[in-house]
């Protein structure tokens, strides 16, 4: 397990893989301002205990993935949809990893943004995505999926650029979108805390993301298209990302399951790993064996 830097769509991708290459291709897709190690490690060692060729990478404007430039106002950027880059751009990213791993296509699964971007690589490149997991994320229809006061104020802040202060933010960042129902492990976050600070923190990049987001339009046309085995995984008590963007998510994706989880929030617990993985699986076999 190295990272390594690939040249995709005219921008630098960092990324990690796991397994074997023979395996079946998964690809996880982080979310907003989430480096690819917010994939555990240890999650991504049992998806390979579960057949599959596993592949995290940090979406562009995060971790070690080219930092991108534009200073936006998420205000205008709400009004007017205009961004820096778009969520198709950062679709484009993972199907350009995909060639560069020699990867015809592949299973994919998608946290809150990184299932926006998920669905959108579905919808763009259909001949790319074998299955579709989206967890916690919504179609882009802005009358679902909205979040609570204090979590939306929350998306609107920037991380401190003090080491120690931003282990803190990302602490109280979790506590407030973090899941109710189920331990919440302070050290475990602390530690990628600083994962995430030493591999490097881009505090301009997530307000462009944020950008990406907003100014997209509503996916739900797109996913009516879509024939792939589907999965809709959402927290019922989410604040961040409501849990009728996953209802909306699973209506507007033929065929989709949906897993609404009972004191779940805006983050995946230690606890809930073996109901994601299993979910993942399951769906990925629902695919039946195509070729990679």
């Amino acid at each position: 397990m190295t990272e390594t830097i690939a040249r995709v769509n005219g921008i630098e991708i960092c990324y990690e893989t796991f397994g074997e290459p023979s395996a079946r291709p998964l690809l996880l897709i982080m979310g907003l301002g989430g480096p690819m190690i917010w994939w555990d490690d240890e999650f991504c060692r049992s998806l390979v205990d579960r057949g599959f060729y596993v592949i995290r990478f940090d979406n562009r404007d995060a971790g070690r993935s080219t930092k991108m430039h534009g200073r936006i106002s998420p205000l205008a950027t709400y009004w007017l949809r205009t961004a820096p880059y778009t969520l198709d751009d950062m679709a484009d990213d993972a199907a350009g990893l995909l060639d560069e791993l020699g990867i015809r296509a592949a299973h994919v699964a998608g946290a809150s943004m990184g299932g926006m971007i998920s669905q959108t690589l579905a919808i763009r490149h259909p001949e790319r995505v074998i299955s579709l997991t989206s967890i916690m994320s919504t179609t882009g229809n802005r009358l679902v999926g909205r979040p609570t006061a204090k979590a939306g104020a929350m998306l609107l802040g920037r991380p401190p650029k003090n080491r120690e202060q931003y282990l803190d933010y990302l602490v109280r960042t979790f506590r407030i979108i973090g899941s109710p129902g189920y331990p919440f492990d302070v050290q475990r976050m602390r530690d990628r805390a600083a994962r995430t600070f030493d591999r490097g923190v881009n505090r301009g990049g997530t307000i462009r993301q944020l950008a990406a987001i907003v100014s997209s339009k509503d996916r739900a046309p797109g996913l009516k298209k879509l024939r792939i085995p589907a999965m809709v995984i959402h927290g019922a008590r989410d604040p961040l990302v409501h849990v009728s963007g996953g209802r909306a998510t699973a209506k507007a994706i033929p065929g989709a399951e949906l897993d609404i989880v009972p004191g779940m929030g805006h983050d995946m617990p230690r606890a809930l790993w073996p109901r994601l993985i299993d979910a993942i699986t399951r769906t990925a076999n629902r695919a039946g064996i195509p070729a990679y």
